[in-house]
């Protein structure tokens, strides 16, 4: 299989230069960095191309790298049923930097590329309706971005007495974010309830 791989990694790299900026093989899977401008041309190549093939569109997704100038790495997932293969292509871009769609060329990229955006707020030139698909409209920031806070900067309830749902800024006191990490199976020292019996037999 990684010999195949090879292969195919080499025969893209030699036949789209100006899109392969670097690949590899790692754990029997084909990684290929792609200069962001390219990544709809050579999406198309690998959809179209007899020795690819690569018609599935599994998934599109990102990493958020906060210490990098180039913060986010955009990861498509393709498949080919033809050759039974996977290729996995990653776009380094900054947190002010737009990808292009490849929506022309898979229209299942829509949804996924709207949920990139929500989550990350990674921005897809040509994309036709690019908005919120996860999180509600007003919501503010993107939930997967690793300095978003673990308690968000909202709070939604429903209001008994206005009959209405309320939106509120997030106020969680000190006091209440307590966190036991202990476990039994960390060697804790306490009795958990139905221990008692262990003794008993």
């Amino acid at each position: 299989m990684t010999e195949a791989l090879n292969e195919l990694g080499s025969q893209i790299a030699a036949k789209r230069t100006e899109c392969v900026l670097s690949w590899d093989v790692t754990h029997d899977e084909l990684n290929v960095d792609v200069a962001p401008a390219n990544i709809a041309e050579l999406v198309e190549f690998l959809k179209t191309d007899p020795t690819c093939k690569f018609s599935t569109l599994v998934d599109i997704t990102a990493v958020d790298y906060p210490e990098r100038a180039k913060r986010f790495d955009v990861v498509y997932h393709f498949l080919s049923m033809y050759q039974n293969q996977r290729i996995r292509l990653r776009v380094s871009v900054r947190e002010d930097e737009m990808v292009p769609s490849i929506v022309d060329v898979h229209p299942s990229a829509n949804w996924f590329e709207r949920e990139v955006f929500d989550m990350f707020g990674i921005l897809f030139t040509g994309h036709p309706d690019l908005r919120r698909i996860l999180t509600d409209y007003g919501f503010r920031g993107h939930p997967l971005r690793k300095d978003f806070p673990t308690t968000g900067y909202t709070e939604v309830r429903y209001d008994e007495a206005q009959k209405r749902v309320v939106y509120e800024p997030v106020s969680l006191v000190q006091e209440y974010r307590q966190f036991d990490f202990m476990s039994p199976w960390e060697g804790a020292e306490y009795i958990l309830p139905g221990d008692e019996k262990e003794g008993a037999k």
